[in-house]
């Protein structure tokens, strides 16, 4: 990470969203990124550009210190990196292995052991080492991380995601209450709170002023929590108003039961944080599945956002965000893959999955077809607004000047007069999506949204710095 940069040209075609329902196309056209990562010009591609536009930004002409990038005409474009809003890194072995469980049931027989195994740093290795090797393959540039109960087991993540380069918000997870195994949580409020911090210092450590890795503060979920905690935690919040929050709401109708029990005193499951300083602007909240009209318009009023996990909610039967809904309401969402209750490692799987979550949520008769999502809303949500999600929205998320280098360059298969690739295509190497010629762009980028896999993700960066290539 050390390695400083060149002044990089990417010349070619470059498509991200302009506003929620609209995806911009910029063809032949010549993005500057300097040494620091940053855009620091947008402009139409000409025969001189290669030359004049470095000399116009002062760069130095030698070719050691300028590096040409182009995209392949037709077949390949640059994309903005996708933003994973809710994963739980130390769940990734068991990414399919949900079976007919609950979600209460489902943490129980698979998550719960598996987590409290990480805390050998033998084994989290290469746990850790994998998914961010996976979901940087995928095209994932920013992450949202939920580690272990183990501080030890905690900072190692934070570690290889910045020697890998993945930019990433790594919690330590708090967990206190009798929900949780004896074998399998903090042994009181004081502690989780006092280990909560002593992750924090480490990850400010490591990357101070958060460049590329942040802490964020991360209680599992309510019930998994005491009132002292959710307290000690809000009153953290407030002493640090530079980290951000995340935690679980209304996944689950029995979840949901289960908090009105145990926080009777609270109206609801917002209002349970809210009450203790967790519901802010920086708070993110996965699923959001069950939520009432009172509390969507209070997490929109606490300016909290919505981690729309399509995949794992399928998956566990927890039920249909209606992100329409949600939207409508003012409240900022993004896609998280939420593995291991998700199946993929891919935001591009969650992508095309919200479509058809919000097919089947526009079958509901009070819902109608206002609820559907387009493929433009969804790409939309897996990059500005998953930017947004984690605080990230002035710096990724969309080709502008002034915002950083985190993209992905993809690659569609080109299909020849004899039914194979032809030289235009992903390199000759079969992938998810085949195009034949006649295709608008538009529907390139719709193929690419239903078909597409890792096969397509051709070169990844982060900051400028190039962190996956598919060989």
């Amino acid at each position: 990470m050390a390695t400083p940069l060149p002044n990089t040209l990417y010349l070619g075609s470059f498509v991200h969203s302009k506003t929620l329902t609209e995806l911009e196309y910029l063809h032949d056209t010549a993005i500057a990124v300097d040494a620091t990562g940053t855009i620091v010009a947008i402009e139409p591609l000409t025969p001189s550009t290669p030359t004049a536009l470095p000399a116009r930004l002062g760069w130095a002409p030698s070719p050691a210190t300028t590096t040409i990038i182009r995209a392949k005409p037709g077949s390949q474009f640059f994309f903005p990196g996708f933003v994973d809003t809710h994963l739980h890194a130390p769940q990734y072995p068991n990414v399919g292995l949900f079976g007919a469980s609950s979600l209460l049931d489902w943490l129980n027989t698979y998550t719960f052991p598996l987590e409290a195994s990480l805390s050998d740093p033998a084994k989290a290795r290469p746990v850790y080492a994998r998914v961010i090797r996976k979901t940087l393959a995928h095209g994932t540039t920013t992450a949202a991380y939920y580690a272990t109960v183990d501080v030890g087991s905690t900072n190692l993540l934070a570690d290889l995601c910045l020697a890998a380069g993945q930019r990433a918000l790594v919690g330590r997870v708090c967990m206190d209450s009798d929900l949780s195994p004896a074998y399998y949580r903090d042994e009181g409020p004081e502690e989780a709170v006092a280990a909560t911090l002593a992750s924090i210092a480490h990850i400010d450590r490591i990357d101070p002023g958060g460049g590329l890795v942040r802490p964020v503060l991360t209680p599992r979920f309510a019930p998994s929590c005491t009132p002292a905690l959710l307290k000690g935690l809000g009153e953290l919040a407030a002493q640090r108003p530079d980290v951000p929050i995340q935690t679980h709401i209304s996944e689950n109708v029995g979840e949901v039961a289960l908090v009105r029990e145990m926080f009777p005193e609270q109206e609801s499951y917002a209002g349970v944080y809210d009450a203790f300083g967790l519901l802010t602007g920086r708070t993110i909240l996965a699923h959001a599945v069950h939520l009432t009209e009172g509390e969507a318009e209070l997490v929109a009023r606490r300016g909290a956002k919505v981690s729309h996990c399509p995949c794992s909610n399928s998956a566990i039967t927890s039920g249909a965000a209606r992100v329409r809904w949600l939207l409508e309401k003012g409240v900022v969402c993004g896609l998280g893959t939420d593995m291991s209750g998700g199946y993929s490692a891919s935001v591009l799987e969650a992508a095309r999955q919200a479509v058809l979550v919000s097919r089947h949520v526009s079958l509901v008769e009070s819902e109608g077809e206002g609820a559907k999502l387009s493929v433009e809303e969804v790409l939309y949500l897996a990059t500005r607004g998953g930017a947004k999600v984690v605080g990230l929205e002035e710096r990724v998320g969309a080709f502008e000047v002034g915002r950083e280098w985190d993209a992905q360059l993809v690659g569609l298969g080109v299909v020849d007069g004899e039914g194979g690739l032809s030289e235009g295509g992903t390199d000759g190497e079969e992938g998810g999506v085949d195009v034949f010629g006649w295709e608008s762009w538009e529907e390139k980028v719709a193929k690419w949204v239903f078909n597409g896999d890792d096969r397509n993700t051709r070169r990844v960066w982060v900051r400028g710095r190039l962190v996956h290539e598919r060989k």
